[in-house]
């Protein structure tokens, strides 16, 4: 039998430590691996899947692009899908929010919106403004501006010469919080602390405040006060700040809305998207931006200083163009908002389960937060492993989940994602429930023995 591990494959795997099931086929929210073995696929791989496994309209409308042609460069030509795709999507975008620039990955749409920000005040006549604000805990990616922005200390170490000084505001998290998030003056709650942190690196050196508006993996889908984002979108408006949206992560509908950023009555400067705009078919992600800002570059320079070899792929933005339609003409999005409140009750079974300390989120984005001890919150000692061993464990029992670690102090805290395809029904919700139920007993026994060794 071949064993799908390293060093036996040529494959250099992302885990080196592992062997891996081989997926042979995908149908609908479960993937099948060689040996028959079905997964549920409870988080869409990593939160791209929105559509499922296996969509054939999606297939075909890659097909049909790459039988007329594949690739194009972006400084020469134009074609058809990029065109419509952007079209389409500024229709769904809040604000003024109406160009957008496709690359590959969140990490290099995140890249790009900062240089974005710090091209247009340069040419706005104002280089001083070079400082990045950033939350804490935070992820926005890993190429090395996205690293330096991203708030994960087991990350970054590594590299931490080669990455560039951003100033970090404490992110709102009502669990971690004193407050819990009910305190309206809470200075963090609030977003007043980014007010000070403004002020003290100095106003007229600010470029920049990047931020998820619902949080990802970090925060383990967390979400602050209503009025959060209001108040951060006045104290950027104050401070001639340009307040840069992540939503690769919790955008594309994943949250209910379009954007997660809707309900709070914000509206960025920047919008970074990815992961669910092309349900995964193809590597694909955006930055959005108003005309105020582009037109201060076509005015100067005339050119965005981002080159990238593959941005506009005409392929990628077929798969996006067929998957953000298919979106629309199945109302996905609402039925996500739908199946999210479905989610969420069937989840908060799971604050009865021992070690379960808070399970958060929405739409079909949810975080289930573990902790040594519920009244405290104190979290496990990194040293147990704990998310990694529960995923390893729900893989196992055939569901598939998404770890996280050290948001509790930077170092120590244990977490999963849960965020199913768009078309998951409450049957599978229910199975879901059951299968993360079944990995936890395993989970707490070998946490046991080894923490008694």
């Amino acid at each position: 039998m071949t064993a799908y591990r390293y060093p036996e494959s040529h494959v250099f795997y992302r885990k080196l430590g592992r062997a891996f099931p081989r997926i042979v086929r995908g149908e609908g929210c479960w993937l099948i691996d060689e040996h028959g073995k079905r997964y549920l696929d409870a988080v869409g791989g990593a939160y791209v899947a929105n559509l499922g496994h296996s969509n054939a309209e999606i297939a075909d409308a890659m097909t049909h692009q790459a039988r007329q042609f594949g690739y194009l460069s972006a400084t020469a030509f134009t074609h058809a899908p990029v065109e419509e795709l952007a079209a389409e999507l500024a229709a769904t975008l809040p604000g003024d929010l109406d160009k957008l620039y496709f690359l590959s990955s969140g990490s290099e749409a995140v890249e790009a919106a900062l240089k974005l920000a710090r091209q247009y005040w340069v040419e706005r006549g104002r280089p001083e403004k070079h400082k990045i604000v950033a939350l804490a805990p935070a992820y926005h990616g890993n190429t090395l501006l996205a690293l330096s922005a991203s708030a994960r200390e087991h990350y970054q170490a590594m590299f931490r010469e080669w990455l560039v000084d951003v100033h970090r505001v404490p992110a709102s998290y009502p669990y971690r919080c004193p407050c819990r998030g009910r305190d309206a003056g809470c200075p963090v709650c609030s977003g007043v602390v980014l007010e000070a942190a403004i002020v003290a690196l100095g106003a007229d050196r600010v470029a920049a405040f990047l931020a998820e508006p619902v949080g990802g993996s970090s925060t383990g889908a967390s979400t602050p006060r209503p009025e959060y984002f209001r108040r951060i979108r006045e104290i950027c408006d104050r401070y001639q700040v340009l307040f840069v949206a992540d939503e690769i992560l919790c955008g594309a509908g994943r949250t209910g809305t379009w954007w997660a950023i809707e309900p709070y009555g914000a509206v960025p400067d920047i919008m970074t998207l990815g992961k669910g705009i092309s349900g995964g078919y193809a590597a694909l992600s955006a930055v959005a931006a108003p005309e105020r800002i582009i037109d201060v570059i076509a005015d100067g320079s005339g050119n965005f200083m981002h080159a990238q070899t593959f941005s506009h792929h005409s392929v990628a933005c077929a798969a996006g163009l067929a998957a953000v339609r298919y979106l629309q003409r199945h109302r996905l999005v609402e039925r996500c908002a739908m199946l999210g409140a479905v989610l969420e009750r069937r989840l908060a079974a799971l604050r009865e389960l021992p070690h379960v300390g808070d399970v958060r989120g929405r739409g079909l984005l949810a975080g289930i937060e573990f902790v040594e001890d519920k009244e405290t919150r104190a979290p496990f000692p990194r040293a147990a492993h704990f998310a990694e061993t529960f995923t390893e464990a729900a893989q196992q029992a055939g569901l598939v989940v998404w770890p996280n670690v050290g948001h509790a102090d930077g170092t120590n805290g244990d977490l999963v994602m849960v965020a199913p395809p768009f078309i998951v029904t409450e049957q599978e919700i229910d199975e879901i429930v059951l299968r993360f139920t079944a990995a936890l007993e395993p989970t707490l026994s070998a946490v046991s023995r080894q923490q008694s060794v």
